[in-house]
């Protein structure tokens, strides 16, 4: 399965692509979506075409976008929520459905800690893909998203196996 985390920005979107296979990940590419300051309007337009690029190049089955956290600045938390809504619309557009997580959730799953420091989720996405190359805090904080919804999906995997496996015990007995 191919999965593509995205770590929302007007200026820069980060968005990460990795594989899964079983407990196996493994970085298949990461970057950073740029909008120039400017019309809002044509910075989400720019946005929007940037990640629908990465989504025809790399074809992912899943994606997840970190959830808003709100500023003490209402303004930025509104244009923030708009290019959320350019992570959410492109996935879908292309049919995926798309996970959303807390940034203390996604925290926790990666470094163990959910109030951990952006640099500690940088290393320990660096230590999971020793030789990659990040494009930058935003692609390694989308990277660590992808990974968050990897451990996600297998979790539910496991447990809809259990259960189908208690379903055919007790249709058997």
């Amino acid at each position: 399965m191919r999965v593509l985390g995205i770590d929302p920005g007007l200026r820069n979107l980060g968005w990460g692509v990795i594989d899964v296979a079983g407990s196996r990940l493994t970085h298949v590419a990461n970057g950073i979506c740029h909008s120039e300051p400017g019309d809002l309007a044509q910075r989400l337009l720019a946005l929007h075409s940037q990640l629908t690029e990465v989504l025809r190049l790399y074809q992912p089955d899943a994606a997840a976008v970190e959830q808003t956290f709100v500023n003490k600045d209402a303004v930025s938390t509104l244009k923030l929520g708009q290019a959320r809504g350019i992570a959410l619309l492109v996935p879908a557009q292309a049919g995926l459905t798309v996970g959303e997580y807390a940034p203390n959730a996604i925290k926790k799953c990666v470094v163990g800690v959910g109030h951990a420091a952006k640099q500690q989720v940088d290393h320990m996405v660096r230590f999971q893909f020793p030789g990659a190359v990040i494009a930058g805090p935003d692609a390694a904080d989308a990277l660590a998203i992808a990974i968050c919804h990897a451990h996600h999906l297998q979790s539910s995997d496991r447990l809809l196996a259990a259960v189908k496996r208690a379903d055919v015990q007790r249709a058997a007995g």
